[in-house]
């Protein structure tokens, strides 16, 4: 399961998937439930210009609620699936799969918006990767998630790159090799 970023939708991130070239895997990737309110096409999991986030819980309990209905439709079970994210996706995947069994949580560029108030272990194996120069959401931002993370006990890896607000091709070897080796 791949979740996009604020603005992007899910067709934006068929190239990462391809990439990633796992083809005895199977990868999902919902579009958010908003419409984002200044690009044509672009979806939200919530609105990042409100203080309130607006619609983040509404997004949280239908991302849980597909999760666990996930099983029924393609025989998988959650603790067999990676939950992975790319920024408001990353900050998604990180708000619900620290409250699920996975195999994993993939943050790319991401983010914790609120500290999550009942988690509790066993926690799922996380990966973090983030750019040393991301001007959208700052390198500080994630390792404070980190320290939080390894905080709590959670298994994890922690990767830097020398790039924005992406990922780049020596990320996509990282993310690969915790896939394989999560799943």
């Amino acid at each position: 399961m791949v979740l996009h970023g604020w603005g992007a939708n899910a067709q934006s991130l068929e190239s990462l998937v391809a990439a990633l070239d796992l083809p005895n895997y199977q990868f999902l990737l919902p579009d958010a439930p908003f419409r984002h309110p200044h690009i044509w096409g672009g979806k939200m999991w919530y609105d990042l210009q409100k203080e309130d986030y607006y619609g983040v819980a509404e997004s949280q309990v239908q991302l849980t609620d597909w999760l666990n209905s996930l099983k029924a439709t393609t025989g998988i079970p959650l603790s067999s699936t990676i939950l992975m994210g790319f920024s408001q996706g990353g900050a998604m995947a990180l708000d619900v799969g620290l409250n699920l069994e996975l195999a994993g949580i993939i943050s790319l560029s991401g983010y914790l918006h609120r500290t999550p108030e009942k988690v509790e272990p066993p926690l799922p194996s996380v990966l973090i990767v983030h750019g040393r120069q991301d001007t959208v959401v700052p390198l500080s931002v994630t390792q404070d998630l980190r320290d939080y993370l390894m905080g709590l006990g959670a298994p994890m890896q922690y990767k830097e790159f020398d790039m924005g607000h992406e990922v780049i091709p020596e990320a996509l070897i990282v993310i690969r090799d915790f896939i394989l080796l999560n799943t």
